[in-house]
């Protein structure tokens, strides 16, 4: 049986809505539409399964602007709780409201930003958000990064 980190090293790849998908260190991805101003967030699906089985959501407040790095939400598993930190400068517009009342999504398709995904928040992208992009990994990147964390 291949070990939890080796299962969680597939990253997945952006839908057509997105041109950019990006990840921070503390496993939120963001997908950014090709215009640049709009994007999907979440949390990575290494984050999910390492978290285990997740049981609550704590939603984003809609029409909350917020920094990179804000916290944003919150997961609880039945291991633990985490943080939902927002991956870059921007503004909540839609949330996720099917995650209140089946959290488990997250766990079954953390990182599809399509209905019935795993997404956490729609947003609309500041300046200032493009500019955080470069704090950020690509896929590639982030592979490396939790392989890395997993040894």
């Amino acid at each position: 049986m291949a070990s939890i980190a080796a299962r969680c090293l597939r990253v997945a790849r952006p839908s057509a809505f997105s041109a950019i998908r990006k990840y921070t260190k503390e496993h939120e991805w963001i997908d950014l539409s090709a215009d640049k101003k709009t994007g999907v967030l979440g949390i990575s699906e290494y984050a999910a399964k390492a978290l285990g089985d997740i049981v609550y959501v704590e939603l984003p407040e809609e029409g909350r602007t917020v920094d990179a790095g804000d916290a944003i939400g919150a997961v609880e598993s039945v291991k633990s709780a985490a943080d939902i930190n927002a991956p870059i400068s921007c503004k909540i517009t839609q949330i996720n409201l099917a995650l209140e009342e089946k959290p488990s999504t997250i766990n079954q398709v953390a990182e599809d930003d399509s209905h019935g995904g795993g997404w956490i928040a729609k947003v609309e992208v500041s300046e200032q958000g493009i500019a955080d992009l470069e704090n950020l990994m690509d896929s590639d990147t982030y592979k490396e990064f939790i392989a890395a964390e997993s040894e």
